[in-house]
């Protein structure tokens, strides 16, 4: 299994997660590319930390929107995201080549991540933006989503996630972070999730509906509270139920 973690999220003097202790325990990062989050040295700085621990490095794309965190949706044309999202990669990609790494995949952020799962035009977006720049990389999204289901059409290789520190719905779908229990913060709690995840493929739901969850990698929030924390528990549980952590690209 697979445990990766949004890192690079701050912007300039500001630091949003404690990418050093994270990185010392996922096997994937999900990079910010200075759309949402991250500038050119937070970039380079988590891809040299990422390198020197064989933490494989993910392009974490979102819309332009450093004020909104990426976390409002924004209508973009067709063409105009396809761009973006090929510019994100390609900026990431600099700082990885000098440390003889490369972005080993590509995981949306946020309002665009959501987009992504229902809006075609978005997901058909995100599909031609990896396509045309390197149809080798896998695409990290949510299980049965429309992006996923066109990625898989293009003939991507779809790594399905699931998130153990957010609430799912009974149709699969999480909790809008504007929405009660959005968000899971007790440790062991999510620990408990991830090994659920991935050791059953099921999850709780808020109304306590077991669902499916079909996982190849269990994505951690770095900010959300008590994010080392329950990185360590969740790394600890998984070892201690035989579930080996190796990155999926």
């Amino acid at each position: 299994m697979d445990l990766n973690a949004d890192l690079g999220e701050g912007f300039g003097i500001w630091r949003l997660d404690d990418d050093v202790a994270l990185l010392g325990l996922v096997t994937s990062a999900n990079v910010a590319c200075g759309f949402h989050a991250g500038d050119a040295s937070t970039m380079r700085r988590v891809c040299v930390g990422a390198a020197e621990r064989g933490v494989a490095v993910g392009a974490q794309v979102g819309y332009r929107d450093l004020a909104g965190f990426g976390r409002r949706h924004i209508a973009y044309a067709f063409a105009e995201l396809r761009d973006e999202v090929t510019y994100q990669l390609g900026a990431l990609e600099a700082f990885c080549r000098p440390l003889r790494t490369r972005v080993r995949y590509l995981k949306p952020h946020g309002a665009l991540y959501h987009a992504a799962a229902t809006d075609e035009s978005q997901a058909a977006a995100l599909v031609a933006a990896l396509t045309q720049y390197d149809d080798q990389l896998p695409l990290l999204c949510s299980p049965g989503s429309v992006v996923a289901q066109l990625a898989m059409g293009a003939g991507l290789r779809v790594v399905p996630e699931g998130f153990a520190d957010r609430g799912y719905l009974p149709n699969g779908q999480l909790v809008p972070r504007s929405a009660p229990n959005a968000l899971v913060t007790d440790p062991e709690e999510v620990a408990e999730r991830a090994v659920r995840m991935a050791t059953e493929r099921t999850v709780v739901a808020v109304d306590g509906t077991v669902i499916p969850c079909p996982v190849e990698s269990i994505c951690l929030h770095g900010d959300t509270p008590g994010a080392v924390r329950s990185a360590e528990l969740v790394r600890a549980a998984l070892i201690e139920h035989g579930v080996a952590l190796a990155p999926f690209a």
